[in-house]
């Protein structure tokens, strides 16, 4: 038996499997809940994860599984840790690898990077070739 009461796509009567407003409210307090981790963990520079669940007003387990799942997003790295006597995980930004292919010209690195000494790039030589390069190397 088809339902359509609710204005949305017709679904089974009492099927689980149904993608109406209250699912799309559900993603988006999710989206919200891992937003706002994000911030606390990245703004305190790493957060225990038994407070990242207290400041978000939220279960345990609900704070569990959003850790697990920024740590699987590579969103965030977590280390086990004791805190008031508690096991629990400490909750850290994750780490981004360096791009130094901003940095590069072809084979040459930024000459401003290998300077000692301020240098106006304005009035650098090395830094015209270097800018030259890059200007090749689009076309």
């Amino acid at each position: 038996m088809l339902d359509t009461t609710n204005g949305d796509t017709p679904t089974q009567k009492g099927s689980n499997h149904t993608r109406g407003v209250s699912q799309d409210k559900t993603d988006d307090t999710h989206n919200d809940l891992e937003t706002r981790a994000v911030a606390l963990i990245n703004d305190r520079e790493g957060i225990y994860q038994s407070e990242l669940w207290k400041e978000l007003n939220v279960s345990s387990r609900t704070g569990s599984r959003l850790a697990t799942s920024l740590e699987e997003e590579g969103i965030i790295q977590r280390e086990e840790a004791t805190y008031n006597g508690q096991q629990t995980y400490l909750l850290l930004p994750a780490k981004k690898d360096l791009d130094f292919s901003l940095l590069m010209a072809g084979d040459m690195l930024s000459p401003l990077i290998d300077t000692e000494e301020e240098t106006d790039p304005i009035d650098s030589d090395a830094f015209t070739q270097w800018i030259l390069q890059l200007a090749q190397k689009e076309r």
